[in-house]
């Protein structure tokens, strides 16, 4: 591992906790430089801290705004003069029925989740070219099947696949591969911080945190998944079973997500 990202650029995006912070780590400690980046300033200079490596660079910004994602890729370019990995991990969550949720929520949820990951890449992608490197969406299960409660995140994440499968099609013959992640549930602040209907934090999961994949496990299986310039990579049995049966079975996956989905803690199906 150690000798496929010694001396690399990667910028990874939405970094300060969860599957982003771990990536971070991992790819620090396999030598790469890391370009990350964050909306609170002091969750920058505590990763920083933590971390303590002269080969981070923690940039704040908020990935909807493309002046932002404008300013990081110029403020990595800078400092490191290349990019050969960008990580589009910033992402946002919500649990609501669409019957009841504010549009206002979807807006917040694909402005994230889908535009932080355009304008990311439209940046990126000149430097990411020169170096033959790599494009990464972490997306979800949400993103192959859509999900009761979270309309505004499944048509995030169909959005972002369908524009990486796009952008990968384009580049077929450049050199550069594009590719997205579905870890899968993976204990992460992502539930924590979903929006509910009226756009206000949950700061509450409705799973058991600690039977979940550890985040730090899916930064280890990305890391490989680059090396290996993988097209897509769906972490958990659950999730691999979820998209099989949804291409094969629709129907019925729909019957077995709702029922799935129904008996979460609190679930909106139940009203």
């Amino acid at each position: 591992m150690q000798n496929n990202f010694q001396g690399k650029t990667v910028i990874i995006t939405g970094a300060t906790s969860g599957i982003g912070k771990a990536l971070a780590a991992a790819f620090l400690n396999a030598g790469a430089n890391v370009a990350v980046c964050g909306r609170r300033q002091a969750a920058l200079e505590e990763l920083q801290g933590e971390l303590n490596n002269d080969r981070l660079l923690t940039v704040q910004a908020d990935v909807s705004r493309e002046p932002d994602c404008k300013g990081l890729i110029d403020a990595t370019l800078e400092k490191f003069g290349k990019i050969d990995i960008l990580i589009n991990n910033a992402g946002i969550s919500m649990r609501a029925l669409f019957r009841d949720v504010n549009l206002d929520v979807l807006r917040t949820l694909m402005d994230i989740n889908f535009w932080g990951t355009v304008y990311c890449s439209k940046y990126a992608l000149p430097s990411i070219l020169a170096n033959k490197g790599t494009i990464v969406g972490v997306s979800s299960i949400a993103g192959y099947r859509g999900l009761p409660g979270r309309t505004g995140y499944s048509a995030s994440k169909f959005a972002m696949q369908g524009f990486l499968e796009t952008l990968r099609t384009e580049n077929l013959h450049t050199g550069v591969n594009v590719m997205w992640i579905c870890p899968g549930f993976t204990a992460s602040n992502i539930r924590n911080t979903a929006l509910d209907k009226t756009g206000h934090s949950q700061k509450e999961t409705p799973l058991n945190e600690d039977q979940l994949m550890s985040a730090e496990t899916v930064a280890l299986h990305t890391l490989k998944a680059i090396a290996k310039r993988k097209r897509t990579l769906v972490l958990t049995s659950q999730g691999k079973l979820t998209v099989l049966l949804s291409k094969l079975f629709p129907g019925l996956t729909d019957k077995l997500v709702f029922n799935h989905f129904k008996k979460e803690p609190g679930s909106p199906l139940e009203k």
